[in-house]
């Protein structure tokens, strides 16, 4: 499986990335061994993810979802948590 993920870092920013592995890849963030942009906003926290069958779609996503401004993340995250319940 491969996931498109946010994270928001300590600091308030979001951190967008893809990986095949979410628990590991937050790990690395948190551990100052993912993002050189989270790095220095540690702790992160998972707070949003997409699953896809390909890296490609996944980094397809990845790819949009940067491109959204910080006020569209965020209902993606608030739309992602209220589906979650």
């Amino acid at each position: 499986m491969n996931y498109t993920y946010m994270v928001r870092c300590r600091d308030g920013s979001l951190y967008t990335g893809w990986t095949t592995d979410i628990e590991k890849r937050v790990k690395a963030h948190n551990d100052g061994a993912g993002a050189k942009y989270t790095h220095s906003r540690r702790p992160v926290k998972l707070v949003y993810y997409e699953t896809f069958e390909t890296k490609e779609e996944a980094m397809k996503r990845e790819y949009a979802v940067k491109q959204m401004n910080k006020a569209e993340k965020e209902k993606l995250i608030e739309d992602f948590i209220s589906e979650s319940f």
